[in-house]
């Protein structure tokens, strides 16, 4: 059994259920959670839209695996939280059971005009990221622009990630009980497989 945290639109819980694991898909959009099963027909996939740091209530037994992917763990909303999710993952997996986890790590502070990222552009739409940093945080502001009936239209947004760096995230899964932890870095990415 697998368990996805912060599951989406199934970008791992489809290649896990594919390669033989019943998946326990956790998000909290329901529309995301909707497009998961639109591309899941007959695979061994349950969804459940709820937060993800309350997935040991969806478990009726323990699981080998439990990921949270591409950002994810930075979008809770303190590093206890994050702490908190750390231990009950170890917790709740079988004997080694393995967490994968993987994370921008946003410690190191771009500046200038490297704090702009462009996301996408295309004939519809641009998109661009502004970062401003916080102690603890990253304030990612959204710029959007539209072309809608020939008319560019900006929408903006914000919110905020945590600024956790890869140690700090070694750190923090031996903490919590883990004692075998591999991590490796590819372009900012930083994946960490800790096993119980």
């Amino acid at each position: 059994m697998a368990v996805d945290l912060g599951a989406g639109c199934g970008f791992q819980s489809i290649p896990l259920a594919k390669s033989g694991f019943g998946v326990t898909a956790i998000d909290i959009d329901s529309r995301l959670l909707d497009e998961l099963g639109r591309h899941s027909d007959g695979l061994p996939i349950t969804s459940v839209q709820g937060n993800l740091v309350d997935f040991t209530e969806h478990l009726d037994s323990r699981p080998e695996l439990v990921v949270c992917m591409t950002d994810t763990l930075l979008h809770l909303e303190s590093t206890a939280m994050v702490e908190a999710l750390f231990r009950d993952a170890f917790t709740s997996l079988e004997k080694s059971g393995r967490f994968v986890i993987t994370f921008r790590d946003l410690s190191f502070e771009l500046s200038e005009l490297d704090r702009f990222i462009p996301v996408k552009e295309d004939d519809s739409s641009i998109f661009t990221c502004f970062l401003e940093y916080e102690e603890n945080t990253v304030k990612v502001h959204d710029l959007v622009y539209r072309n809608e009936n020939g008319e560019w239209k900006l929408r903006k947004s914000f919110y905020r990630k945590l600024r956790l760096s890869k140690e700090w995230m070694e750190q923090h899964l031996t903490n919590a009980g883990f004692a075998d932890i591999l991590a490796s870095v590819e372009n900012g990415l930083v994946t960490i497989i800790a096993t119980k």
